[in-house]
């Protein structure tokens, strides 16, 4: 994990390595700030949905239980939505590096699209 300063706060960028064994571990709350449509067609399994367009840095729950760890597509997005949260007050937030398509390129599963029935499905 990579570590940032930003003020008196902490960024962290976690590989997608990290994640999926803290989220397997169920240390940590998977936020996926992708659009709805992106989310329909795959997304890890029981990450939860929080779009960026409609994110409020202030209604994020505190940390004391699990850690909160945002992702997107690719890595971008999701640092955004972790630098807000940071300039809402937030002390330590992290973000994983690289999105979804890191997740995919480490060969995780998650759900997917059938695309002979439109069924979700799991695709490992």
């Amino acid at each position: 994990m990579k570590t940032e300063e930003v003020g008196a706060s902490i960024l962290e960028t976690w590989t997608a390595d990290e994640v999926a064994e803290a989220f397997s571990r169920d240390e940590i709350v998977l936020i996926d700030v992708r659009t709805p449509q992106e989310y329909m067609f795959e997304h890890i399994e029981g990450a939860l949905l929080m779009p960026m367009a409609f994110f409020k840095a202030s209604k994020l729950p505190g940390q004391t239980d699990k850690r909160i760890v945002f992702h997107c597509g690719s890595g971008a997005r999701s640092e955004k939505v972790a630098r807000a949260a940071i300039d809402a007050g937030t002390a330590r937030i992290a973000h994983m590096e690289g999105g979804f398509g890191a997740w995919k390129g480490t060969h995780k599963p998650y759900i997917g699209t059938n695309m002979a029935t439109g069924a979700p499905q799991l695709v490992n």
